[in-house]
This record gives C-alpha cells, structure tokens and sequence, in this order.
C-alpha cells in the first residue's frame, strides 16, 4: 500500500503524517490489518528495536474521587464496587512496588484518586518516593496524582521522582461529555507543568468512549505537540456501576489499528500498551507488542490485570526482550534534547480517576467466557482488583 509506505518512511524520519493519512489508518479493512501492523513495526523497531518497557502501577489511594470523569470506577458516584481506602504508608507503598521491581518492572507508577494534591499529600508522596529510591535506586518513580498547582511539579523532582502522568484522555472538542468536573485546558496546564520542571512527561489516551476517528486523530495529534516521553494507550474498561457501562465500541483489530495511527504519529516516543488491552486485544496482545514498546506489568488501579509470569512469556514468545535498568529508553535524540531543556523533534511526540491511567481487567475462566452476549460485549472479563495495594494479599505480578 503506498499508504504505508508514505507512513514508514515519514516514521523514519520522525516526520508529522497528514491528518488524512492518520485517518486513513484507522479506516483500513480487516484484510489489511497484517500489512498496517509490520508498517507500523518497523518504525517502532528503528527507534526501539525489540526491547519492551515494564511499568507497574501502585495505586496509592483507592476510590471516593471528587470528579465526575465517566470512564472511571473511582469518580464521584461511582457504584462500581472497588476498594477504597486511603493513603498508603511510605512502607506501604515501598513494599507493594517490590513486587513489581522483582517481576521485571522499571519504572513505578505512583497513582492516587482525587482532583490534585494538597502540599500535604505532596510531602506524603516525596517520602514514597524516597523509600522506594532507597530500596531500589535504579527504578524509574512517576507520580500520577492529578491537577498540579505551582511548585508541586518542582517538589516532586527533587523527591526523585522521574516522571509524571497526566492524560489527555480524549479530544478537546468532546472532552467535556466525558468530564465536567475540570477542563481540557487544566490536563493540558498540568502536563506542561512538568516539563516545566524538568519531569519526563507521560500523557496518552483512552480509546473507546464512543469517540469518533477524527477525535481520536485529534488527541493524538495533541499529543504530539504536547511533546510528552510517553504515551500511554488505554482502551475503556465499562466498568458496571460507571456512565459508560454500555460501552463496548472496540475489538482486538480496531484496538490495533489505534496503536498503529499513535505510532505513525509519535514513531520515536515510548508507547504504552496499557488498561485494557486484556478486555479487548485479548489474543491478539502479542501483536501489539510490535506497535508499543512498554506494557504494564500485572495489575491496574481497580481491577485485575493479566498474571506478571504471563506477561513475561507473552514478550519471550513474541520474540522480544525486557529492557534492562541498564538501557536507556529513548533514543539518544530525544534524551538529549530533553537534557537541553527542548522537544528536539521538529514537533515531537508527544484513566482511572483525573490523574491516572485506565484500569485494566483480567479473563476469566472459559466457562465464563461462554456466556458473553452476542454483541461483542464482554463483562466477563472485568474483574475488580482484589489483591496487592491496600489488601492483605499478594499482587500478581
């Protein structure tokens, strides 16, 4: 397809595809759906070979969050039936992403409910992040705790933090049919916030919401302008007890096809195969894995991810590797630049509650399975966390 080809040699320049270009992504038929994933894979193997990124998530306060956001199982009335508790001990916190960090994990994703910080919950968080540190010095920390307020961004860094999640989640022409609690423009004003400060900033979407192409198109693009290291792909979990229940819009080949359209558009930026990719790529996740260079290891915020030994045998037998401590993740153009204090990419490339990413779910049993209705939903395979953070049980990764 000359499509594609357009595609690959503009990814291997990092040069910005056309909106329609982007558009036509999305619109290729099933037939083509192998030809748009090997395109989309050499450009994600010329910026990051065949190395995948493991991020485990630590949800530090669970539940009871002001915001009206639709999409998550902790927003203001919200009968999804979740654990809720409150902030979790340094050693706490330190303990749960033990367990990541010994399943292979590199970076800690820190992650509280709630519209933003207090000064208080900041000091809380420096001192997580300074426990883990301390337990694991070279483990990347992101915090993921909302709306930032001046100088917060700034605390957080000299805490050690590394990075800082904040997502788009949609586009700005239908953002506030999803949420009305805050505003597009405030996530925006946040991510830059920590640019700003000198955080790697992570921000991404969540597809399936009932968007349309061109909105899709729009937040990616976005995303690219907002120049973020990272960028997280959700797909909606309808979570029972949530506005967008109902909302079964994806399967795996659309979910695909998204994660192609982001990895034209943002080809030497680290993206994120995250929340919901269990639901909805179900078997096709190992083909994933050549569009995004970074998984979530186990579990989400709420809800139960696929087993971490299971993680690890999905990339071993797709033929790739887990990256190391050792190895930088982002190509040396884009590290450079962000030492320099700009994108350096002519343009570059860049949830649970308001701060953070979407929750995820694992499959359950076949005879389960059997039972899902016959158009395409399946809330069989949303399964509420029950373990890790905030329980007395073990985490899965």
């Amino acid at each position: 397809m000359d499509l594609l080809n357009t595609l690959v040699d503009k990814g291997l320049r990092r040069e910005l595809p056309t909106r329609e270009e982007a558009l036509a992504v999305l619109a290729t038929s099933d037939d083509e759906l192998l030809d748009v994933v090997a395109a989309a894979g050499k450009v994600r193997r010329q910026w990051f070979g065949r190395r995948v990124k493991l991020n485990y998530l630590v949800n530090l306060k669970s539940g009871l969050c002001p915001e009206d956001c639709s999409y998550c199982s902790q927003r203001l009335g919200s009968k999804a039936e979740i654990l809720k508790y409150t902030w979790l001990k340094p050693e706490e916190a330190s303990k749960a992403a033990a367990a990541g960090v010994a399943g292979g994990a590199k970076r800690v994703c820190l992650v509280a409910s709630g519209r933003g910080p207090t000064d208080r919950d900041v000091d809380r968080v420096s001192k997580t992040i300074e426990a883990i540190k301390e337990e694991n010095q070279d483990v990347e920390v992101c915090a993921c705790l909302g709306l930032l307020s001046d100088g917060q961004a700034e605390r957080l860094r000299s805490a050690g933090a590394d990075a800082y999640n904040h997502n788009l989640n949609t586009s700005e022409g239908t953002y506030g049919e999803i949420t009305t609690t805050h505003t597009y423009a405030d996530r925006v004003d946040t991510v830059q916030k920590a640019h700003a400060a000198g955080l790697s900033a992570c921000s991404g979407l969540i597809a399936g919401m009932g968007e349309s192409d061109e909105d899709l198109v729009d937040v990616v693009f976005a995303l690219r302008e907002l120049d973020p290291d990272s960028v997280p792909v959700n797909f909606l979990i309808p979570f029972e007890g949530t506005p967008l229940a109902k909302e079964w819009n994806l399967t795996p080949q659309r979910a695909l096809r998204i994660l192609a359209m982001v990895r034209f558009v943002c080809p030497d930026v680290e993206v994120r195969l995250a929340g919901g990719r269990e639901v909805h790529l179900r078997t096709l996740q190992p083909l994933a894995l050549h569009l995004a260079n970074s998984i979530f290891l186990g579990d989400y915020l709420t809800s139960e991810g696929q087993a971490g030994k299971a993680d690890l045998e999905m990339i071993a037998d797709a033929g790739f590797e887990v990256e190391g401590t050792d190895t930088t993740t982002l190509p040396g153009h884009r590290t450079d630049a962000r030492d320099e204090g700009s994108c350096g990419t002519g343009g570059g490339c860049g949830s649970g509650s308001v701060c953070g990413p979407a929750d995820g779910a694992v499959p359950v049993p076949a005879e389960a399975a059997d039972a899902a209705p016959a158009d395409g939903a399946r809330p069989d395979l949303v399964a509420v966390r029950r373990r890790g953070a905030g329980t007395d049980l073990a985490p899965n990764a």
